[in-house]
């Protein structure tokens, strides 16, 4: 990639973010409209997890997929491909006519999306090759997170007042269009020195793994152990198929030495417990404001404000403090936050007074705006910069996985709560269990960043970076009676 000014890099930042930010925001305004398409689908709860983890599971079974495409074939080249597949999806959703095929049309949104997050984050670590620099811009990346935050419930609840949840998926039409064409004249191309080849069998195993789990933890609470144990028993099956035949391959869909880098192993399990966190904090919060309060979507929106403003905030101040003090401090702040918030509603129902609901979407606001940037930096910085799309796919694919499982075990929890009876009587109870799962998302943060982020971890971080340097020797298996 040829070197940058600091105006066109400025430049490159932004388009990239334009992508996170439809992305985001297509989440964060989906979570407003739920109860609304809950009523106009017929949905069950299950259905409406499903709206949600159809989404982010084909996302995050694609994203090593797609990072791992993007270095072989041009990260320009794909980043615009998914422009055009997620737009396309997004005017398909706001067509569905039944939850059906709304699912289905999610699943091809999520195709694009495959095709954003990674890649840009790829286009922004070859853009940005200043560890400083790179700290900075990966801050701004996760205040763009924040502005969706402040901007999705608010944009979601206006326009499911004024128009309809189908108006939801409009927003990204003009925006995605705009990023494609700005791609086009200003983003150069970029891959990496040496194509690695595909890995299909590495690829139908993730997508085994996630999506048998996922199915067996959301129908669970509806269909009983019996009929999900199958699912369960194929993830099982998936994940340790996967373990034994990654390492043997030459070129693999997942590297499994990056995992000996404690920092990076460290970041995949915090993404997954605070992105869990998020899924399942904005699945209960979004029905008990509108189904439980009786709130509409516009106030059900503007409630999300107390979170999401500290969130915007504390983004780039967390991006500032990585690039001068390294990731502790944002992790320890971060973890600090979101166990205090979980425990809030979790032991003394927050949810029966404004102003212990407000503090607990605070709390939680400025957790959440101190995790994203130590994650995303511990994840690419220490990995050679011909891998930045596999190790910043890494890092998304836990942010999505997080996602789902946290929508749909803190779903099938409130699932098995309520039952039949209304929501109104036995929310605040049926959710508790919730909270205690999202208090112990918080504290898995706090100790794996302080666990993760110390001089033991970066030595094992160095050791992990100098052998991804030097190809691994694969020894083929012996002949029979060796």
């Amino acid at each position: 990639m040829p070197e940058l000014s600091p105006r066109r890099r400025l430049l490159v930042l932004a388009i990239c973010c334009m992508s996170l930010l439809i992305v985001s925001l297509d989440n964060t305004a989906l979570n407003v409209a739920l109860p609304s398409m809950q009523r106009d689908l017929h949905a069950s709860t299950s259905g409406l997890q499903w709206t949600i983890d159809a989404y982010t599971l084909v996302l995050a079974s694609l994203l090593m997929l797609a990072g791992s495409t993007a270095d072989r074939i041009g990260r320009k080249r794909v980043f615009m491909t998914g422009l055009v597949v997620f737009t396309v999806g997004s005017a398909l959703c706001s067509l569905a006519p039944d939850l059906e095929l709304l699912i289905v049309f999610r699943m091809v949104q999520a195709v694009g999306g495959s095709m954003l997050n990674p890649v840009a984050m790829s286009i922004i670590t070859n853009t940005f090759t200043d560890p400083r620099e790179r700290a900075r811009a990966i801050g701004v990346w996760g205040a763009v997170v924040g502005i969706s935050m402040a901007a999705g419930p608010l944009v979601g609840g206006l326009l499911v007042q004024s128009v309809s949840w189908r108006a939801i998926f409009w927003v990204n039409l003009p925006v995605g269009l705009a990023a494609l064409l700005l791609t086009l004249r200003f983003v150069p191309e970029s891959r990496a020195p040496r194509a690695r080849r595909p890995d299909p069998v590495g690829q139908l195993l993730v997508i085994a793994l996630f999506g048998a789990l996922t199915y067996a933890i959301i129908e669970a609470p509806e269909s009983g152990a019996g009929p999900v144990a199958p699912f369960a028993a194929l993830a099982l099956a998936a994940l340790l198929a996967l373990l034994w035949y990654e390492p043997r391959r030459a070129e693999p869909l997942i590297d499994l030495r990056f995992f000996r880098s404690a920092p990076f192993s460290g970041a995949t399990v915090i993404a997954i417990s605070a992105f869990a966190g998020l899924g399942g904090f904005l699945f209960l919060s979004t029905l008990y404001l509108q189904n439980v309060r009786g709130l509409d979507a516009l106030h059900a929106g503007l409630w999300m404000l107390p979170m999401a403003a500290p969130t915007f905030l504390c983004a780039p101040l967390s991006g500032r403090l990585v690039g001068s003090r390294g990731p502790r401090l944002p992790l320890l702040v971060a973890g600090t936050a979101m166990t205090a918030s979980g425990v809030l509603f979790a032991a003394f129902e927050a949810e029966t007074s404004n102003a212990t609901l407000f503090l607990g979407y605070v709390l939680f606001g400025i957790g959440f705006g101190f995790v994203n940037a130590p994650i995303t930096n511990t994840a690419v910085s220490g990995m050679p910069r011909a891998q930045a799309g596999v190790a910043a796919a890494v890092a998304s694919t836990s942010r999505q996985l997080g996602q789902t499982l946290g929508v749909a075990v803190v779903g099938a929890v409130l699932a098995s709560g309520i039952g039949s009876a209304p929501y109104r009587q036995t929310f605040v109870t049926a959710a508790r269990p919730g909270w205690w799962i999202l208090t112990a998302c918080g504290l898995a943060v706090l100790l794996l960043g302080l666990l993760t982020s110390g001089r033991w971890a970066h030595h094992t971080a160095e050791r992990t970076a100098a052998a991804l340097e030097t190809p691994e020797i694969r020894r083929p298996a012996a002949a029979p009676g060796r």
